[in-house]
């Protein structure tokens, strides 16, 4: 990996969204975000500075049908910028986990950013709704953005009673994950591919 700023910009337009995200993995935790969905751009908030990255995401999305097609397309476009802004991967840490709480809610993430996406979670979330964001499509974000981040992707919440506070921190637990996966190596030989194989 050189030591270059790790930066990617991808456009994203369809029939359903029109999508435009500019991300840097090294960055000062500066974010700029419309999805049109109040409750996504504030976890977006949570991942981008809790994960150390500049992230300017705009999207204009078919709203007026539901919220299913923005929160997805947005997951596909935030890992597809991880994914170009790291190329080959080389110099990484790769693995990462972390908890994260807010009060009373407890959330775990690991990652492995191996080039094979999976996710896996279970939010235990209750309400219908947390502002404009609907319950279901959260793990289906953590879905779409593993799934074109070409990473595998478990987050959990442990406990909480409060589905705002459960959101938070499983975005907060992904972000730090992250953080530790997507560092860069430092030690003596170890600027190549974390992996055996060679190749991720």
């Amino acid at each position: 990996m050189s030591s270059g700023a790790r930066t990617a910009t991808v456009s994203r337009e369809t029939r359903e969204t029109r999508i435009k995200a500019t991300l840097t993995v090294d960055g000062s935790r500066a974010a700029r975000l419309d999805t049109g969905i109040g409750f996504l751009d504030h976890m977006l908030h949570a991942l981008a500075f809790h994960a150390g990255w500049d992230l300017e995401l705009t999207c204009t999305g078919d709203l007026q049908v539901d919220d299913h097609h923005t929160v997805e397309d947005v997951g596909l476009v935030l890992g597809q910028s991880v994914d170009q802004a790291l190329g080959d991967r080389a110099g990484i840490v790769r693995f990462g986990s972390a908890y994260a709480p807010l009060d009373e809610a407890l959330a775990r993430a690991v990652v492995d950013v191996s080039g094979r996406p999976f996710f896996a979670g279970e939010m235990g979330l209750a309400r219908e709704r947390v502002g404009d964001l609907s319950c279901e499509m959260v793990p289906h974000f953590f879905h779409s953005f593993a799934q074109t981040a070409g990473l595998a992707l478990h987050v959990d919440v442990i406990r909480g009673t409060n589905d705002h506070h459960r959101i938070e921190a499983a975005f907060k637990a992904c972000a730090l994950a992250l953080r530790t996966a997507l560092g860069r190596t430092t030690s003596a030989g170890s600027g190549g591919v974390p992996s055996t194989k060679g190749a991720l």
